[in-house]
């Protein structure tokens, strides 16, 4: 069975698992008497374990294991929850989270057993590790054993020689001539087990690491078909011992039970009179190997796309170490809203048949012909708000690993912080979520490493001792907008003006002539930092640049405000989508270009003489606000078809606080454009975000008025 084809599923999957788990223990660690969230840590690993044994990666599988005893355990009421438990299930998530990683990138776990994390699992179990109280050391092996109740000498289901097949009876043979021991199995899965077949290729995988399938009944093929109810039973030949063997079988998620006993090549009569009792086992066994059924009744996601047949033979995984495969970004789609999408194809299907008929009729009736083409324009106008809603997700997908990240920097700094969020439901187009996680981490690191003042500090100054850091989503109109906001000291902006200085940006002159705002804005510059020391966390000058150039690059924009004494907000503004903009369709040199509507805050008709300079730069003064004028036509190096003395068309973008008028030389009117990349042809050119075509099949190119301020 090649379960390669599900890897996305199984990434996507255990990325979600691994948030849950994280969030989880964070609220552990503040309520570690909460049931639920004990219950809600215990499903979770049980799942990704599930998952991580379907894919074969039997090394995250061992370390999701040994996470999920622990939380049986404390479960049970055998084990208390504190602090050095807590820093070690972080410990172990973020060990999983490797996995996933290189996964992701190899399509294989690697070769770290973790086995400083997996010995510290099991100190905890033994009353050794971070835990107030433990069952005796030992115990775990015991747990297992008292929770599966192995009954390793009784015998499986019956076997008679003549059932074998001529292969089957050679093979057996040989074995006993090589002198193996064999033996008789009986596995048995979950009753609420959803992939018999794929437990049953786990199962046949742990034997092969001991020794041979002889024979199986039903047969193998019935067995990768799921033609058999609970029960499978077969002949191992093996150079080992039975219990090893038992004990790799159950260790397979879902597995409820294996029993066994040696095979002498005979029948064996008494199984059948065992029957009914094997039956009454398979009704207690889920109950007895985990505690709670409704745990293990929510199967992993990847378990309903695995498929239902193996190979002939119990097949090895086959590994792809090297390539990085093309791992598919994907959006859940609630089904109300793919019925809506469906539903306006349809029409939309309608609308063209309706074009087609007018287009061949032999009646000229123009009135009609409109009719249908705003018919089709209201559906595809529909269909656009239709498909934008399906691509649109919350961005708590993003925002939901930042508790835990906040939690271990206010560790490593000893600095008592908290982090509130608002807003985790309000939602952005795919593409721009998955990008805007890196610019968020870098602001909300800055603002524990900066912004926030030491303890001692704090208290001096009248503060609680713990600093609050705030992330607060909100969309308004065609925008979302995000603020990152601290109680801290704020930016010190003659501290920024001496390091300019001392740095060579600025004169001491530029320096203090130039405003707040211009200085606070240094920041974003490449390699510009103001940290005394260097540290894990900051200090190199890397942070944010990156959030200003990856802001930037989703057409959003990045704005500062500071009070000295008590915090920072940093406001960054995004369009909801990148895919279909409203855009200014206007002509420069003969050339037609879109400018985004969201850029654009009046259009301006400007005589020629009230056009000033100031320091070598052409402005206007528009209703008392001096705004410089950028002139197109220079800057796309192309020549003008207005006359020098004609009134210019000034179109005024804004950025935040700044304006600038972008001279054009005629208006075509707003339009509803599908933005095309234009890749890296002309990725030098920071002022074209991309192209689109025209109804005409006409290329325009889309100017980005953000870049030209």
């Amino acid at each position: 069975m090649d379960v390669s084809q599900y890897l996305d599923i199984f990434l996507d999957e255990s990325k979600e698992h691994l948030q849950n788990l994280n969030t989880s223990v964070l609220n552990l660690e503040q309520d570690p008497e909460n049931a639920d969230t004990i219950g809600e840590i215990f499903r979770a690993a049980h799942t990704l374990k599930g998952m991580a044994g379907t894919m074969g990666f039997k090394r995250m599988q061992n370390l999701t294991h040994d996470m999920e005893n622990v939380f049986s355990e404390v479960r049970d009421g055998n084990l208390k929850v504190n602090a050095g438990m807590i820093d070690v299930l972080f410990r172990c998530l973020d060990a999983i989270e490797g996995y996933v990683t290189i996964i992701g990138e190899t399509s294989d776990e690697g070769d770290n057993d973790n086995e400083p994390i997996i010995k510290e699992l099991n100190d905890i179990l033994a009353g050794k590790g971070g835990a107030e109280a433990a069952p005796a050391a030992g115990e775990k092996p015991a747990e297992e054993a008292a929770a599966e109740q192995p009954a390793e000498a009784e015998a499986a289901s019956g076997w008679n020689m003549a059932d074998l097949s001529e292969d089957e009876q050679k093979a057996l043979e040989d074995a006993m001539l090589a002198n193996k021991k064999l033996y008789s199995v009986t596995v048995t899965v979950q009753e609420n087990c959803l992939l018999k077949a794929a437990r049953a290729f786990l199962v046949f995988k742990a034997i092969e690491e001991f020794g041979e399938i002889i024979a199986a009944n039903p047969s193998t093929q019935d067995i990768e078909d799921e033609k058999f109810e609970l029960e499978f039973s077969l002949i191992i030949a093996a150079d080992g011992e039975l219990d090893p063997i038992l004990k790799e079988i159950k260790a397979v998620s879902e597995i409820a039970d294996a029993k066994g006993s040696v095979f002498d090549g005979e029948a064996a009569p008494a199984a059948a009179a065992a029957e009914p009792e094997k039956k009454e086992e398979k009704e207690e066994k889920p109950e007895e190997t985990h505690p709670a059924p409704a745990e293990t009744t929510a199967p992993a996601p990847v378990k309903k796309e695995a498929p239902k047949k193996d190979g002939a033979q119990p097949p090895a995984k086959a590994e792809k170490k090297g390539g990085k495969p093309a791992v598919n970004r994907t959006v859940r789609v609630d089904i109300e809203k793919l019925d809506s999408l469906m539903n306006l194809v349809s029409e939309l299907i309608i609308a063209k048949n309706s074009l087609v008929s007018g287009a061949t009729s032999d009646s000229e009736s123009s009135s009609n012909l409109h009719d249908q083409i705003d018919y089709l324009e209201s559906v595809t106008t529909n269909l656009h708000e239709s498909v934008m809603k399906v691509r649109m997700v919350p961005i708590e997908s993003v925002v939901s690993k930042f508790p835990r990240m906040i939690r271990d920097i206010s560790k490593q700094l000893n600095k008592p912080m908290e982090l509130y969020m608002s807003g985790e439901e309000t939602e952005l187009d795919r593409t721009v979520v998955d990008e805007i996680g890196d610019p968020l981490m870098h602001m909300l690191r800055n603002s524990a490493d900066h912004g926030l003042e030491m303890p001692e500090e704090r208290i001096a100054k009248g503060k609680p001792e713990a600093g609050s850091i705030f992330l607060d989503a909100y969309q308004d109109g065609n925008n979302v907008v995000i603020e990152v906001r601290d109680d801290g000291n704020g930016i010190d902006t003659d501290r920024v003006r001496q390091k300019a200085i001392e740095r060579g940006i600025m004169t001491e002159e530029q320096a203090y002539a130039a405003d707040d705002s211009d200085i606070i804005n240094l920041l974003f510059m490449p390699s510009f930092s103001t940290a005394k020391q260097v540290s894990d966390l900051s200090g190199r000058g890397v942070g944010l640049d990156v959030v200003k150039s990856k802001i930037e690059a989703l057409s959003g924009e990045v704005d500062v405000k500071t009070k000295l004494g008590e915090g920072t907000t940093f406001t960054i503004r995004l369009p909801l989508t990148l895919a279909i903009i409203q855009a200014l369709m206007v002509v420069v040199g003969g050339e037609k270009y879109a400018i985004a509507l969201s850029g654009i805050q009046t259009i301006e008709d400007v005589d020629p003489k009230d056009v000033k300079t100031v320091e070598s730069k052409e402005v206007i003064n528009l209703r008392g606000t001096v705004i410089p004028l950028l002139r197109l036509d220079n800057i796309l190096e192309c020549e003008s078809t207005r006359k020098p003395d004609e009134h210019m068309i000034v179109v005024i973008a804004k950025k935040g606080d700044k304006q600038a008028g972008l001279v054009v030389d005629q208006l075509i009117g707003q339009q509803e454009i599908v933005i095309k990349s234009m890749g890296k042809y002309i990725n030098k050119c920071k002022f074209i975000s991309g192209a689109t075509i025209l109804g005409d099949g006409e290329v325009a190119l889309i100017i980005d008025s953000n870049a030209l301020i």
